[in-house]
């Protein structure tokens, strides 16, 4: 018997793919147009995560190794994959409006046929959120009752345990992080030069011009500015400071891993970091469409019902959290290119993919700034609670005591 041949239609088995919608409405003897729309809509919404889920499966392979190491010849794969998620989630949240063109009206038409059924319902969202990292305690209830609680087939429920039982790519990224090289102290000992590279940005871009202004009204709005700068980067150099924030929900990365992002942030023109920058950029794409992608889904809803219970007896999804927020919140640490510290020969060295000849004008060039770093990395800060108290006597200023425990 000669074998079918392959061809378009069977290859991509269309026969099948276009015979799965069931309109409900035409089955119970009334037809409703914009049915058929509102089929298509989320079958192709969930042919799209079926395929996220394949690209972040497949970079968390690429992250977790048995040497648990990257190879960083896999990181441009890690790249593409990540930014492909990206792209295939722009599409998803411009395809809403595809989806609107429906009338709340239209929608009312065929509603009650669908019964319970309700996106809260979707197996492959869950599992792109837990896959990507979401915290289980964050997650809204699906009428008023664990989301696991919709799922009852054995295949769902051992793919949800699968999906929470294994690292999360936030738990991967997480490890990642907290290799970066440079923050071991006898290597760069990133952590104590970059709290002193603050400590003079804030003495003198913050601190300075507010001693030096003469309107009183005026000096005390800066002194306000300056210990908000204070207290912001006292909330990261404090370990147990940062602790307290993971623990109330605020952050989620481990001290050294934030400390590893902030790096490759600060020193992101560096040869090597380029590809990790501009994946944690992605990271932070992905993250933003997610909230994107809810927040379109919420709109629709109330659009579509207002604010009535919905199918699935939900009355809205409120995005209330992030999975890599740590990245959000990265730029409230950043500091000025004249502030950052300079590396030291070795540091750019390992950081970079110069020649020979480039590598040894780099030596002579940082010769200096090895000099200068073996000197003083204690980082001690010129605001902490050291019994200092900055004191303006020709401006009448009253004495000013600034905290800023720098213990690490």
């Amino acid at each position: 018997m000669a074998e079918k041949k392959l061809n378009y239609k069977n290859y991509l088995q269309l026969d099948k793919l276009l015979d799965c919608q069931l309109i409900q409405s035409k089955a119970a003897g009334n037809t409703v147009h914009d049915e058929h729309l509102f089929i298509i809509t989320h079958q192709a919404y969930e042919l799209w995560f079926k395929q996220i889920l394949y690209e972040i499966d497949s970079v968390r392979v690429l992250f977790d190794t048995p040497a648990k190491t990257l190879d960083e010849g896999k990181t441009l794969n890690i790249i593409n994959r990540l930014g492909r998620v990206s792209l295939i989630l722009k599409l998803l949240t411009d395809q809403f409006q595809i989806l609107e063109t429906m009338t709340p009206l239209d929608f009312l038409e065929f509603r009650g046929y669908l019964s319970t059924a309700s996106g809260f319902q979707s197996l492959q969202f869950r599992l792109v959120e837990n896959k990507l990292g979401l915290q289980d305690d964050n997650r809204i209830k699906y009428n008023q009752q664990h989301y696991r609680g919709v799922f009852c087939a054995h295949a769902d429920v051992t793919a949800l345990e699968d999906s929470t039982g294994n690292p999360s790519l936030f738990k991967l990224v997480e490890a990642w992080l907290e290799r970066t090289p440079g923050l071991v102290k006898h290597e760069f000992n990133f952590w104590g030069k970059y709290r002193k590279a603050v400590n003079r940005w804030i003495d003198e871009c913050w601190l300075k011009p507010a001693l030096a202004e003469e309107d009183p009204i005026v000096r005390e709005t800066r002194m306000l500015e300056y210990r908000k700068q204070v207290e912001t980067f006292e909330s990261i150099f404090d370990p147990e400071k940062h602790q307290v924030l993971v623990e109330r929900g605020d952050r989620r990365f481990s001290h050294r891993a934030s400390q590893g992002a902030l790096m490759i942030s600060l020193y992101r023109d560096e040869p090597r970091f380029h590809q990790p920058f501009h994946m944690l950029s992605l990271l932070t794409d992905i993250d933003s469409l997610m909230t994107k992608w809810r927040s379109n889904h919420v709109t629709m809803v109330q659009r579509m019902i207002g604010s009535k219970m919905g199918t699935g007896g939900s009355s809205g999804y409120h995005d209330r959290y992030k999975v890599f927020l740590d990245l959000f919140n990265l730029s409230a640490f950043l500091i000025p290119r004249d502030f950052i510290p300079p590396l030291t020969s070795s540091m750019k060295r390992r950081l970079s993919v110069l020649s020979h000849e480039q590598l040894d004008e780099v030596d002579a060039e940082y010769q200096l700034d090895i000099s200068d770093d073996e000197t003083d990395d204690s980082g001690i800060c010129p605001h902490s609670n050291t019994g200092n108290d900055v004191t303006d006597i020709e401006n009448g200023m009253k004495e000013v005591k600034v905290t800023f425990d720098l213990k690490i």
